[in-house]
């Protein structure tokens, strides 16, 4: 087992102001972002990366909330470790550094899941601020939900509001999941 100081240094040396593992409900989304805008007030931030530190983890957390990957009953949900997988669990991180501030995220996804993701991660990747915000309007004004209910907003805004790429990676688990982590920074 890992030691316990050892982690905490860990997180130290990373600047990792608030750090959460496990399942995500409503009630947790309400706490974290209570948490985070304490902290916030606390450390004296500026007024304008406050808000965009604030609005960017909210996009984060309800597409964790939203968009987490629950396995078709014929997936052999354990890990590489033959651990058992608890899908609704994930993980959040928020880092503080000089220049800003790091928003990460990971949950569980089926690898069918991938190949879509990707390409629309990397089609908001490729577009400039002002193709952003265009393709914000169109995608807010085109109706189209998913079958999660949503719009396909949350990453466009997420790139919009951050100002910086979408920095992601998908760690294989097992031959039928990956773990998809998310790392947002926010300056």
């Amino acid at each position: 087992m890992v030691d316990l100081y050892d982690f905490y240094n860990l997180m130290d040396r990373h600047n990792i102001m608030l750090s959460f593992k496990g399942e995500v409900s409503s009630d947790l989304l309400s706490s974290i972002l209570q948490i985070t805008e304490s902290k916030l007030e606390r450390l004296n931030e500026e007024p304008r990366l406050k808000k965009k530190v604030y609005n960017v983890l909210v996009e984060c957390l309800q597409n964790l909330y939203h968009h987490i990957d629950e396995a078709h009953p014929d997936i052999d949900a354990k890990s590489l470790a033959g651990n058992p997988i608890e899908m609704r669990s994930a993980l959040m991180m928020i880092g503080r550094s000089e220049d800003g501030y790091t928003i990460m995220t990971g949950n569980h996804i089926e690898e069918v899941n991938i190949a879509k993701l990707r390409n629309r991660l990397d089609q908001i990747n490729a577009m400039t601020k002002e193709e952003l915000k265009l393709h914000y309007q169109e995608v807010l004004n085109n109706d189209e939900y998913s079958s999660k209910g949503g719009g396909g907003l949350g990453m466009i805004d997420i790139a919009r509001k951050s100002g910086h790429k979408i920095n992601y990676f998908f760690q294989p688990v097992n031959d039928r999941l990956s773990f998809f982590c998310l790392l947002i920074k926010i300056s």
